[in-house]
């Protein structure tokens, strides 16, 4: 069994290489988002301030590249390699799950990124993990790697097609709410590529949960990968049947900023990933209402394809798009371009109204 999961950590790696892993028929609908450009933006492009927070720490720019990898010696490169960039830029970084070294301690090495520091490391779990382990394991995880935090991931869709995956979803969320109490901001819920919605959304607010990483449909489509894995049939056909499932990610950013419009309390702070592919998107993603924008393919494609040089070569593109979108529509600061107001084209608004009718 464990030979098993270290061989689907690294066939992981080789199918993200590929286009059809972000189907035709998924879209996060970023397109739907038209920042209002100002002629005179009477800025400084130097003058941007990207500064952002998250977890109680300062970034120096509201990005984090977010949990996809770990479990082979290859994969602890890409984590080492993307840390230290995280560190050098003064953004987030999360490992990929790390369900795996429950059961393999050896494996630690493909996950602790050691001496890289970035101002914020969250280590990585399965909610159905966090169930049959419980919070011990989690805090165990956070400690192994000496991260800040931790993400617990939701990801039934990927588990149904996936071969031995878990079919049993019952106690997540008590089991979150037992570490919510614990953890605090230092727990981020998020999916993997579905969609968090607004009922959900609810239901982690009441429980104490902090940081939602909304990671809806648009970018890597983990059914379309584990569909190209898959070895009966049967397997494959639900792959290719909920390869494009879930709510694009523009929408549950709109959702979500809706529901939390009106709360009082706590800050609940919303990531927003999936199909983020440039410093447009993240701003995009931020007029939206987000507080920070996650990625995570375009840094290993670029980090498979030219090392650690051509993945920083990646995040500084992003942010240098974010920088100017932010002095094109004026806004000097993250906060201001979250108070911007886009225009929103169709479908998004009519997704955002059915998921989360005006009050």
């Amino acid at each position: 069994m464990h030979d098993d999961v270290s061989r689907r950590k690294s066939q992981h790696l080789d199918l993200v290489q590929r286009e059809e892993v972000e189907p035709a028929g998924t879209d996060p609908l970023f397109r739907c988002v038209r920042l209002v450009h100002r002629a005179l933006p009477e800025l400084r492009l130097a003058d941007v301030d990207l500064s952002a927070e998250v977890s109680g720490a300062r970034l120096r720019a509201p990005l984090m590249v977010v949990g996809m990898t770990g479990g082979t010696d290859r994969a602890g490169q890409i984590n080492r390699d993307l840390a230290r960039i995280a560190e050098e830029e003064g953004i987030a970084f999360g490992v990929g799950s790390m369900r795996v070294l429950l059961d393999q301690p050896e494996l630690l090495p493909t996950f602790d990124v050691r001496p890289a520091r970035p101002p914020r490391l969250f280590a990585n779990l399965g909610a159905q993990q966090l169930v049959q382990r419980g919070r011990d394991a989690a805090l165990r995880l956070i400690e192994l790697i000496g991260a800040d935090g931790i993400a617990i991931h939701l990801n039934p869709a990927q588990e149904l097609v996936q071969d031995g995956g878990d079919r049993d979803f019952t106690g997540c969320l008590d089991a979150i709410a037992r570490l919510a109490e614990e953890l605090g901001e230092r727990l981020i819920v998020k999916e993997t590529g579905c969609g968090i919605g607004p009922d959900v959304v609810r239901e982690l607010i009441a429980r104490k949960v902090r940081v939602i990483d909304v990671s809806g449909a648009g970018g890597t489509s983990w059914t379309r990968v584990e569909q190209l894995r898959a070895q009966t049939a049967e397997a494959g056909a639900l792959g290719e049947l909920l390869s494009d499932w879930g709510l694009p990610t523009a929408a549950c950013i709109g959702a979500a900023v809706r529901v939390l419009a009106p709360k009082k309390g706590p800050r609940v702070r919303v990531i927003a990933s999936g199909g983020v592919r440039s410093g447009l998107d993240v701003a995009r993603a931020l007029a939206l209402g987000a507080d920070l924008a996650g990625f995570a393919l375009p840094m290993v494609r670029a980090h498979q394809g030219g090392g650690i040089d051509a993945a920083r070569a990646a995040l500084h593109g992003a942010i240098a798009a974010l920088r100017a979108a932010c002095l094109l529509v004026g806004a000097r600061d993250v906060q201001a371009l979250r108070a911007s107001r886009p225009v929103l084209l169709e479908p998004l608004p009519s997704w955002i109204a059915q998921l989360e009718p005006p009050p």
